[in-house]
């Protein structure tokens, strides 16, 4: 089992370790002894240069361009968009230019590389480890598995309950376990998930009873019938209604709930629009903090005819 010592950016900037080795050009030619990884705020980029600037002890520190990633090209605009971020970095040179004034090379893309060789690539499907959300596709969230490494969260791997875009279920930023659900160890590139996180289909339906009426979200409006989440594992069909949308905020009252056929009836009551800022932090059902590995996933009950899981050790 791995263990984790490297983390998505911004994880290490405020801690006691960190301060003191960004306190004084003493220090940081100590982490670039021990070869530390430590972080700091881009203050600026050179828009001609592309160099990243960050202010250490009052020492102009400078990642180059060529240095800002590693593994993948380099594209303008991420590094742009740096500007105001915390970032990883590795000290590769602390020197005194012609005015006598200090200044350091840094480099992100050599910390990317030891989180990469020590700890990413280390990892096999089923691992849940932590991340942050950096931005958002249409087909998916990239989040940041350690140093800055981006992985990407498709957007079929985020919930069962279908959402048109990775913003309806997750915030920008958030920080959040995934699981590893597979690893190209030639490119690098991992891709991760977090449907299994949110639970199975009768965890789920545990938190509902036919009579209530509870809140849900209305996914998509088909010609049979109109589908609506009522968590991010769970989503029920209910009768055709006019004036009913995808992305409605709603209550409805729940008719039945069938194990044997994963269904859940409801009879839509009144919508409104939904307000995406009052929604809080979705609720996994697996203790993530002491459970760090899952080798199999079984969403469906076991009376149902239609099996849906996810088997890790065979990936």
């Amino acid at each position: 089992m791995w263990e984790n010592k490297y983390f998505y950016e911004g994880k290490l900037i405020s801690t006691k370790e960190n301060r003191e080795y960004i306190s004084s050009e003493a220090m940081l030619e100590k982490a670039r002894q021990e070869g530390r990884i430590l972080e700091g705020i881009v203050k600026m980029c050179d828009s001609q240069t592309l160099e990243m600037h960050i202010d250490l002890c009052g020492i102009d520190a400078v990642i180059p361009k060529e240095e800002s990633v590693y593994g993948v090209p380099i594209k303008d605009i991420a590094i742009i968009t740096r500007v105001g971020k915390p970032v990883a970095f590795k000290i590769l040179e602390i020197g005194k230019n012609e005015k006598g004034k200090s200044y350091a090379i840094l480099s992100r893309k050599e910390a990317q590389r030891e989180c990469m060789e020590n700890y990413l690539l280390d990892l096999v499907p089923g691992d849940i480890i932590p991340a942050k959300i950096t931005h958002f596709e249409p087909f998916g969230a990239f989040v940041d598995v350690g140093c800055g490494v981006a992985s990407l969260l498709c957007i079929d791997s985020i919930s069962v309950s279908r959402i048109s875009n990775p913003r309806d279920r997750f915030s920008p930023r958030e920080e959040l376990d995934v699981i590893v659900k597979s690893i190209d160890y030639e490119t690098g590139r991992i891709y991760v998930s977090t449907k299994e996180l949110f639970g199975t289909w009768e965890e789920n339906a545990s938190n509902f009873k036919v009579g209530q009426t509870v809140s849900g979200i209305v996914r998509s409006v088909e010609s049979y019938g109109i589908f609506v989440e009522l968590a991010p594992n769970l989503a029920g069909l209910a009768e055709l209604k006019e004036g009913v949308f995808q992305g409605d905020a709603c209550s409805v009252y729940i008719k039945s709930i069938m194990p044997e056929k994963m269904k859940i009836k409801l009879v839509i009551i009144d919508t409104h629009e939904a307000e995406l800022s009052t929604r809080g932090k979705e609720k996994f059902f697996l203790d993530t903090e002491n459970i760090k590995h899952i080798d199999y996933w079984k969403y469906s009950p076991d009376n149902c005819e239609r099996v849906v899981e996810t088997n890790f050790s065979e990936i």
